[in-house]
């Protein structure tokens, strides 16, 4: 029987948050702070994007701006323009860097949607969301892509009501136990959890029972042999 499932698009379908770790290790060799070690300014970085979240979203213009929050706030006596252009080039390679999807990716979406129901669901900046769905070549294999400002139990109920089906028949498939798994499971769908090495600090959480179904895969490629 066809199933709908739900399937995240960061760290499940094709690779980003490297790209971000990437350009925060520039940042901080860029900063260059004579007292804080890395991981001290790392902790910086991360309270100002828990912080800033709520208001301004995620996606690559908003981390520019906590980039540059982080720079006046650490070394105020250098954060000048020419400085603050600086730093948001660093982070404009992330959004010129092509789709990388993971491997296997493609072929398993080839195979689950001649089966079932499928949609793209995940969280950011709309339109730098549906472009890097565009870039990848994967919006064939959905029915659509739904691009919400904060993936919790709400967003995940407000889906199923559109659906017109039960919960219990909505599979949400992802890496992040914050957004993809614990919400999902809370508004008593079923989840996929596939763990990502790179998945963003912001979005671990210790993963919550909940009234649906729980699978955890190591690869994408795996979903082959559940559904």
């Amino acid at each position: 029987m066809a199933a709908h499932i739900l399937i995240d698009a960061d760290d499940t379908l094709w690779e980003n948050n490297i790209y971000f770790e990437r350009v925060i290790d520039r940042f901080i060799s860029h900063l260059n702070h004579p007292h804080m070690t890395h991981a001290e300014v790392r902790d910086v970085i991360n309270e100002i994007e828990k912080s800033n979240a709520p208001v301004y979203g995620y996606g690559t213009a908003s981390f520019t701006r906590n980039l540059q929050e982080a720079f006046r706030r650490l070394a105020a006596d250098r954060a000048d323009d020419v400085t603050l252009h600086e730093v948001a080039a660093l982070a404009r390679v992330i959004t010129d860097h092509p789709i990388e999807v993971i491997e296997g990716v493609r072929e398993t979406l080839d195979y689950l949607s001649s089966r079932h129901r499928l949609t793209l669901f995940t969280k950011g900046d709309p339109v730098e969301q549906h472009s890097k769905v565009e870039r990848s070549g994967l919006a064939a294999y959905f029915l659509e892509a739904r691009v919400v400002k904060e993936k919790n139990a709400a967003a995940y109920a407000g889906m199923v009501q559109e659906l017109a089906v039960s919960p219990g028949e909505v599979w949400m498939v992802g890496n992040s136990p914050k957004s993809d798994i614990n919400p999902a499971l809370a508004a008593g769908l079923n989840a996929v959890w596939i763990p990502h090495d790179a998945t963003w600090v912001l979005e671990h959480e210790e993963v919550k029972p909940g009234n649906g179904k729980l699978l955890v895969l190591s690869r994408f490629t795996e979903l082959r042999d559940q559904f």
